[in-house]
């Protein structure tokens, strides 16, 4: 999935992604997309780990740019994240968050999004489902 527009305009834009360090990545396949994030005094907790508020905060960002990238033009708005955090990623590292589209209906999206350390061990699998549709008109 090419998200190049949508990384570049998250990349001049306050947000959370910007504010922890989000970099979105584009993959070949049409249902795929990834993204990086430090860890670093951003996104950790008092014990020096990544804080699992950012790691569900990383998955729901990718299945929204993945919403976004394959329905331009609608507003893709995350209404479900489910996640299980399952190894701690220290301070210092690098995640990297693989997104998979698992159902694309005409208004819900189901994303299966695996977060991985630097060594490509799971430390965290979330599902979201976003609500996709047309903006406001102003």
């Amino acid at each position: 999935m090419d998200v190049e527009k949508i990384s570049a305009r998250l990349e001049k834009e306050d947000g959370l992604s910007r504010t922890l360090g989000m970099q979105f990545i584009s993959t070949p396949e049409p249902d795929t997309l990834m993204a990086k994030m430090a860890v670093d005094d951003r996104n950790k907790q008092i014990f020096g780990f990544l804080s699992g508020g950012a790691t569900l905060a990383l998955a729901e960002n990718v299945a929204g740019v993945g919403s976004n990238g394959i329905c331009p033009g609608k507003m893709a708005l995350g209404i479900n994240v489910s996640g299980s955090h399952v190894k701690a990623m220290p301070y210092g590292g690098t995640v990297t968050a693989f997104g998979k589209l698992v159902h694309k209906g005409n208004k819900l999206h189901v994303w299966q999004v695996d977060v991985k350390n630097d060594n490509g061990e799971i430390i965290s699998t979330v599902q979201v489902t976003n609500y996709v549709i047309d903006p406001k008109k102003k």
